[in-house]
């Protein structure tokens, strides 16, 4: 079976013109499909990350129509607005080949563009606002209903422990020569639980969560340079707005890139981050209650904490989970991310200042 065998299977409008590879994502395979009427966006799921297709698209598929709905009453542009899932010609929300493997298929948005990097505020902030509208659009929606298509993604207690079962087994015998490293997580490990501790006594509401809020997740708009659609949902799960926010600042907001050696070059952008918590809050509407504004400013820690103990826990794991490009790349990157803590925290009384600023507490 070809790759126009599969295209056929989905209720596509008119005739195929052509399809070709798009993007440069690292998870699903993605292609540009194009007919005389329409384009649309054709993936092959990465069913080695995402085992369980079924739940996985489940939860597309109601975070979508929900959206749609929403979008819809609001008077807004659906087909630009959020994603449109595609069925397959039986009506299902995917397909399964000869193969096993699977397939999607969504409606292309038009004359909007993504991009990779911050390359001005005006883009950060219009990502920004493009998220926490994504957070005020599912207040209402009950996020118990979805399923954890990846568990514990960010429940930073046991990642930890994960990482403490790494430095013990020190597999690959690199423990010796990272102790700084394993000690600078070790001495923030009653930070680490602050969270989900307030989850659980019912101090943080459960939300749905996008859990991958970087800048490239989000379509701006060609003419007008908004945020219009929230794209890339396969880690939508039950989660909390904070760190959402969090992974936003981790990834925006850092003056330096994710694997930078020269850890001098690495700190916190303030402009951005103050660019990037007045765009949010424009965009969440009101929706976050007085705990989830306050605890902004943790969350940015939080998610930058628990991404660079990922990194070590990998690094000492023998470079398992996330590609690398060189060696110690993984220790490269878990470095850059507590530098950033490390700068976080020396600026803590103004991230807070400027929070304070926008939510007036």
């Amino acid at each position: 079976m070809d790759l126009q065998d599969r295209i056929s299977r989905f209720c596509i409008e008119g005739s195929l013109v052509k399809a070709q590879e798009y993007g440069n994502g690292h998870i699903n395979r993605t292609y540009l499909v194009e007919t005389d009427r329409k384009k649309y966006i054709f993936q092959k799921i990465n069913t080695a990350i995402f085992q369980d297709v079924e739940s996985l698209m489940e939860n597309i598929a109601g975070v979508t129509s929900y959206l749609t709905e929403t979008i819809r009453q609001r008077g807004g542009d659906v087909d630009r607005e959020t994603l449109q899932l595609i069925p397959t010609v039986e009506g299902k929300r995917f397909y399964r080949d000869e193969d096993g493997a699977c397939w999607r298929m969504y409606l292309f948005i038009t004359e909007a563009t993504s991009f990779d990097a911050v390359e001005k505020p005006e883009d950060f902030y219009a990502s920004a606002v493009a998220f926490g509208n994504f957070q005020s659009l599912l207040a209402e929606y009950p996020a118990q209903t979805l399923h954890e298509t990846i568990p514990d993604f960010h429940n930073t207690p046991k990642r930890y422990a994960a990482f403490c079962r790494a430095v013990e087994a020190d597999r690959c015998g690199r423990a010796g020569s990272v102790r700084a490293e394993i000690e600078f997580v070790k001495a923030r490990q009653q930070e680490l639980s602050v969270l989900m501790d307030m989850l659980e006594k019912g101090q943080l509401p459960l939300r749905v969560t996008h859990n991958d809020t970087k800048l490239n997740n989000v379509m701006i708009d060609d003419a007008t340079g908004k945020g219009i659609c929230v794209i890339d949902l396969d880690t939508v799960m039950p989660g909390l707005s904070v760190n959402d926010f969090g992974d936003s600042i981790r990834f925006g907001a850092n003056t330096a890139a994710e694997d930078e050696t020269d850890l001098t070059k690495v700190s916190l952008d303030l402009n951005l981050y103050e660019c990037y918590i007045k765009g949010f809050l424009e965009g969440c509407n009101g929706s976050l209650t007085e705990n989830e504004l306050r605890m902004l400013p943790v969350g940015a820690k939080m998610m930058t904490m628990e991404c660079g103990m990922r990194f070590l826990t990998d690094y000492l794991s023998g470079d398992t989970y996330f590609r690398i490009h060189r060696e110690h790349h993984n220790l490269d990157r878990c470095r850059t991310q507590f530098a950033l803590v490390a700068d976080m925290e020396k600026k803590w009384s103004r991230m807070e200042e400027i929070g304070r600023r926008y939510w007036g507490k």
